[in-house]
């Protein structure tokens, strides 16, 4: 496996640059009262496309030769990294095809459609809709990107990290949630790298823990067992790229269930 230094973040960093938004990290004071901590919120709700997604899809089409740009792209996502890649093949001219579940939310299939990608539905959830890509890619010739087990997508998503450290030096916890991994992993390692006392917590829905099971097994372990209410972060299995570095730099990883979700959407409105 790569070890992915800062170096590498420093570079992902500099080229999205003036491409996405240095997002706040907003002190939520009445939450932090309510839970006995001084607590802060980063805002990727306020970055291109709505979230952290787009940061790895613009560094990783960014590796893309001139040849790769000609074939276009492909992925599969059921929402978010659907619409960070839609968004960064337009801003770089390159044709984009996005294989969702057919399950997905009208507003992100047309926020899709509306950044120019083609959308293909297919299939119950992210892995069966990313078999479909794989066999589109094949087929068409396209390049595949990654939602999370990607070294470029890993170190895009990883400049939140370098921002946090950098807007709050004496962080001492970071809190994570993980579907595949890519955002943890890329937070966890630049994290630790700038400030190695800080601790980092990943947080999974109790109907979609592989990650969990998987870091104690030791080996990639799929597990869903039920469709929740954060379908962004039901993925089956993670990637053994993401797998080894959450092993190394997480230190922890609870669940939490729907209920607790849904109470923390109405807590946060």
């Amino acid at each position: 496996m790569t070890e992915l230094t800062l170096e590498d973040f420093r570079a992902a960093a500099e080229y999205l640059n003036g491409k996405i938004n240095r997002t706040p990290l907003y002190r939520a004071t009445t939450l932090g009262k309510l839970y006995g901590c001084e607590l802060y919120l980063k805002l990727e709700n306020f970055q291109k496309t709505g979230s952290f997604k787009s940061r790895g899809a613009l560094y990783r089409i960014s590796k893309l030769t001139p040849e790769e740009k000609m074939r276009g792209v492909i992925t599969a996502s059921s929402g978010n990294h659907a619409q960070g890649v839609a968004y960064a093949a337009q801003f770089n001219g390159i044709k984009a095809k996005i294989v969702m579940p057919e399950a997905s939310v009208p507003a992100k299939i047309n926020a899709v459609e509306n950044y120019g990608a083609e959308v293909v539905l297919y299939g119950n959830d992210y892995s069966d809709a990313k078999i479909k890509a794989d066999e589109l890619a094949r087929l068409e010739n396209r390049v595949f990107i990654e939602a999370f087990n990607d070294y470029s997508v890993i170190t895009g998503q990883g400049t939140i990290g370098i921002e946090i450290v950098e807007d709050l030096p004496d962080v001492d916890t970071i809190i994570v949630p993980i579907g595949g991994g890519g955002l943890i992993s890329g937070i966890s390692t630049v994290s630790k790298i700038l400030k190695p006392s800080v601790k980092i917590v990943g947080v999974e829905s109790e109907l979609s823990d592989s990650m969990r099971l998987s870091v104690k097994e030791g080996r990639v372990v799929p597990h869903t067992s039920g469709n929740s209410i954060a379908d962004g972060i039901s993925v089956k299995y993670p990637g053994e790229i993401t797998l080894s570095m959450v092993s190394k730099h997480v230190d922890d990883i609870v669940t939490v269930s729907d209920e607790i979700i849904a109470h923390a959407i109405y807590v946060l409105l």
